[in-house]
């Protein structure tokens, strides 16, 4: 079955070209030029990956990823203007799964677009006796479930998108192992899509924000600067 892709921008322009440009790919579109009415939509009736601008009047793209983080985990890549670090820094702390400057070439984005429905398809659960599937990986405090994409610490849920999923079970993997931001990416992203190094720590910043939230001592994941990230077991 084909991807469905929500589009949200007020752009009608850019709209139309990226529906054009996807369904040529084969996929299926929705697009939205307001907010409000593109929160609904995705709350009700979730696509696949969501698409947004930020700028966009009544309701912008991150009150829009702020609401939408309370219910779903949809995937979510944010378009933004060129140069502004504040909107991209935001974006990813809020939630989204990556994040693309205008203009943009769009068949960079159509390769994000397939690299984070594959990173959501390997996470989604098996038939039992799939080999594929993962096992629970267990560290001190840490359980994480990858054929039910499900995380918790002392017990209590942590709701992870999957690009961190994918980043905090590369450093679970192998506790005290230093992993470099370019492993880090590689387990997210793959080799197709290139994201920068503030990427990788703003991912990581969050990862530690949300664990925070249920457990205020968390100190699960050191920096270790100039080398990379690993986790510690404690």
């Amino acid at each position: 079955m084909a991807a469905t892709i929500a589009l949200v921008d007020d752009d009608r322009n850019i709209l139309t070209s990226l529906s054009i440009a996807l369904q040529s790919e084969g996929f299926v579109t929705r697009l939205y030029s307001d907010g409000e009415a593109a929160l609904k939509a995705l709350l009700d009736n979730p696509p696949d990956i969501a698409v947004c601008d930020i700028k966009m009047p009544r309701m912008d793209g991150l009150e829009l990823l702020r609401r939408l983080r309370e219910k779903s985990a949809l995937p979510v890549i944010f378009l933004t203007s060129k140069d502004d670090e504040l909107d991209e820094a935001l974006g990813l702390a809020l939630g989204a799964d990556d994040y693309i400057s205008k203009p943009f070439s769009q068949r960079l984005l159509i390769a994000r677009i397939r690299a984070i429905l594959r990173r959501v398809e390997l996470s989604k659960p098996q038939a039992a006796n799939d080999a594929t599937v993962g096992e629970p990986l267990v560290r001190g405090h840490l359980e994480m479930d990858p054929a039910r994409h499900r995380v918790t610490w002392m017990g209590k849920d942590v709701t992870l998108t999957v690009t961190e999923f994918l980043i905090l079970e590369s450093l679970a993997q192998r506790p005290g192992v230093v992993k470099s931001r370019n492993q880090l990416m590689d387990a997210a992203y793959h080799d197709d899509v290139y994201v920068d190094d503030r990427t990788i720590d703003s991912h990581i910043k969050r990862l530690r924000r949300k664990f925070r939230q249920v457990d205020p001592q968390f100190d699960g994941i050191e920096t270790l600067y100039g080398a990379g990230y690993r986790f510690a077991e404690g």
